[in-house]
């Protein structure tokens, strides 16, 4: 009679330890949740530069995009710094085999004009020059 007893006592017991928050296998704990930051800060500069060099590796377009506006910048703490960045990109006159994209006037023809709303969630480590794509999505406008 007691040995149910025990056992029962023991999963209580269990259960009362477990943390009430239980966090995936292998998820980062978030330190702090996602803030606005400005979009001129220097770690949001370089996740854009890294989502959009994603971005144009990607895309099937001849065209490279590059960024008319950004519209929202947030940074996440977990064991890295998340930049979840709202941005318009838009089809640039430079093909892609030019390499260029930092000059590139966007497309004026407007039947070459294409515009995109995108958001991406990038991974920074920059004490270990680590960036990774957390999130891509994007829509034409």
């Amino acid at each position: 009679m007691a040995r149910p007893c025990q056992t029962l006592l023991f999963v209580v017991a269990a259960t009362a330890l477990v943390p009430r928050s239980v966090q995936a296998w292998g998820s980062p704990k978030v330190v702090r949740a996602f803030q606005d930051i400005p979009t001129d800060y220097v770690y949001v500069q370089q996740a854009l530069w890294f989502a959009m060099k994603e971005y144009n590796k990607a895309s099937k377009d001849k065209y490279i995009f590059r960024v008319v506006q950004i519209l929202k910048s947030q940074e996440q703490v977990t064991d890295s710094l998340d930049y979840y960045i709202e941005a318009q990109i838009a089809r640039t006159m430079c093909k892609k085999i030019s390499g260029d994209n930092e000059n590139c006037l966007f497309q004026q023809d407007p039947k070459m004009k294409k515009t995109v709303l995108c958001t991406f969630i990038v991974a920074s480590k920059p004490w270990k020059f680590e960036l990774k794509m957390l999130k891509k999505k994007c829509e034409d406008i």
